[in-house]
């Protein structure tokens, strides 16, 4: 690992927190930042970079992420004159991941591996930087594409298994930075009931997210009615603070440089963020 590389991995920090675009108000991200969380990620496959400029706005330093653009909704070229839009008002804080979402989602969807390379010949032509961008990447020949042309992997709902499992294909220089879902609650019913929803639908539909549950050894019973007890409870910490702490940080034991954390339920996300990160 380069010494650029190696300082741009330092800059994600060991803990992050994840959201869909429009989840955090400018007080929250300020919030999340004095925690001493590292970077904030914005899901939500947006078809443009603005919203990422309110949080970059409401904060001083936090690394800020996209998790996910869609390459199939959003022009490679356009992205990049964003990308360097905000570099020139907040140099060095934005890092842009990109991907191929999942077929269901879009009728142009094929040979995804092949289109995402398209992608980053023009990231590569309007000079975006190599190290400035991650990909998000579940299966072995995206893990591979992710270190040879990106700073790494930023691979969503997936157990630590599956980090284990991607530090050996990304090889031990390439960021991974994988998402895991957090219900903060010590009643195992009662977060199953929170945190089974949104495993469930969308992504234990989706052909992508199913082959690499399956990859790490999930089963067919496992996936079906909702997911297993077992499978949710490996996609979907819960428990006390202190708990999903150890879960969350499983990741890092497999091989992860860092973790984004998402709070799934209707309370302050900030509240069991701050306990999450005090435990």
């Amino acid at each position: 690992m380069t010494n650029e590389n190696s300082a741009h991995i330092a800059r994600f920090g060991t803990h992050g927190v994840w959201g869909s675009f429009g989840k955090f108000a400018p007080d929250q991200a300020r919030a999340i930042e004095e925690l001493g969380y590292g970077t904030i990620w914005l899901g939500g496959s947006p078809k443009h970079l603005r919203p990422v400029r309110k949080v970059l706005d409401a904060t001083e330093a936090i690394t800020v992420a996209t998790g996910i653009v869609n390459i199939w909704n959003t022009d490679a070229a356009t992205i990049a004159d964003e990308f360097f839009d905000l570099e020139q008002d907040f140099p060095g804080r934005f890092y842009l991941g990109i991907g191929a979402g999942h077929p269901e989602a879009t009728a142009e969807y094929e040979k995804p591996y092949d289109a995402v390379s398209h992608y980053l010949d023009v990231l590569d032509k309007k000079e975006v930087p190599v190290e400035r961008r991650v990909l998000a990447a579940l299966g072995p020949r995206m893990l591979r594409l992710a270190a040879d042309r990106s700073l790494g992997a930023h691979p969503y709902l997936t157990p630590p298994a599956h980090t284990q499992f991607a530090r050996e294909q990304l090889g031990p220089h390439a960021l991974l930075a994988p998402e895991h879902k957090v219900v903060l609650d010590a009643d195992p019913e009662a977060a199953r009931a929170v945190g089974r929803p949104p495993v469930d639908r969308p992504y234990l539909h989706l052909r992508n997210y199913v082959s690499n549950l399956k990859r790490v050894g999930w089963t067919d019973a496992d996936i079906a009615d909702g997911g297993s007890d077992a499978l949710i409870d490996a996609l979907v910490a819960h428990g006390t603070a202190a708990s999903v702490r150890a879960q969350v940080d499983a990741h890092l034991a497999a091989g992860a440089d860092h973790v984004a954390v998402q709070i799934l339920g209707d309370g302050d996300p900030v509240a069991a963020l701050t306990e999450i990160i005090r435990a």
